[in-house]
C-alpha cells in the first residue's frame, strides 16, 4: 500500500509539471519545474524499486538525473 501512494504522488507531480508547462503557466527553464520534476521522478524511482520494476527505475532515474542537472544549471545562472 505505501508503494502505491508513493507511485501516485510521483506520477501526480510529474503530470502537474507537464500540464503547467503545456498550458504555458511554467516554462521548462523554471526552477520550480525542474525541481518538481526531480522530486516526482525520484519518487517514481523509489516506487519502481519497491515493485521491482527495473525498466521503470531506469526511465525515471534518467529523468531524475536530467532534472537535477537542470536544477544545478538554474542555480548556477543566478
Amino acid at each position: 500500500m505505501p508503494e502505491t501512494i508513493i507511485g501516485i504522488l510521483g506520477a501526480a507531480i510529474i503530470l502537474l509539471c507537464y500540464i503547467l508547462n503545456q498550458s504555458h503557466v511554467w516554462k521548462d527553464t523554471d526552477l520550480k519545474y525542474d525541481l518538481l520534476n526531480f522530486i516526482g521522478s525520484g519518487l517514481l524511482v523509489v516506487y519502481g524499486l519497491m515493485i521491482h520494476g527495473y525498466p521503470f527505475v531506469a526511465l525515471n532515474g534518467v529523468w531524475a538525473i536530467v532534472s537535477l542537472r537542470d536544477v544545478f544549471l538554474n542555480f548556477k545562472k543566478k
